[in-house]
């Protein structure tokens, strides 16, 4: 079972890996960003908006935000302007934060249940098990997308966990 702390603790780390992702896609053109560069989804646009749609997604199951109107298949190009999708990303990294904050022990317990596009399928699984595949899904493609970066020649930074948030995030209180 995840704790609050470790959830508060990967929305800090989400946030801050996304703006360090950000900022390095942002010192490549356009046509760099949107190059297909054999990563699942594609390009460092498409994977980034891919990720974007995912936690949205995620975020409607536990949250109540609005779905996006596309499916996997649409994620990649949901939102097709790269300044519109950084604004996107900073007010949904803030988002995650802000629900991890206010995140309760029952927040964690009992089940989500939903329509799964991606299995055609009625779905019903723990609360915990799916928040932590939604910060696992986050890590498993902004790797995908660090590859993509580091090969246009872009630099991330840090990315290590312990040392990329602030231990305000992780450090029990008290």
């Amino acid at each position: 079972m995840i704790t609050l702390t470790w959830a508060r603790a990967m929305a800090a780390y989400n946030s801050e890996m996304n703006r360090r992702l950000y900022a390095a896609a942002d010192t490549l053109e356009d046509a760099a960003r949107r190059a297909e560069g054999g990563a699942f989804f594609g390009s460092i646009h498409g994977t980034l908006c891919h990720l974007l749609w995912g936690d949205t997604v995620w975020m409607n199951r536990f949250d109540g935000w609005e779905r996006p109107p596309v499916g996997i298949p649409g994620s990649t190009s949901w939102i097709a302007d790269w300044a519109a999708l950084k604004a996107a990303r900073v007010e949904a990294d803030a988002g995650i934060e802000a629900w991890a904050a206010r995140l309760t022990a029952d927040g964690l317990e009992g089940e989500v249940d939903w329509f799964s596009g991606a299995n055609n399928a009625q779905m019903r699984r723990p609360r915990w098990l799916l928040i932590t595949h939604m910060f696992n899904h986050q890590t498993h493609h902004r790797g995908q997308a660090h590859a993509l970066l580091t090969r246009a020649g872009a630099q991330t930074g840090a990315t290590d966990l312990p040392w990329v948030i602030p231990a305000a995030a992780w450090a029990p209180a008290g």
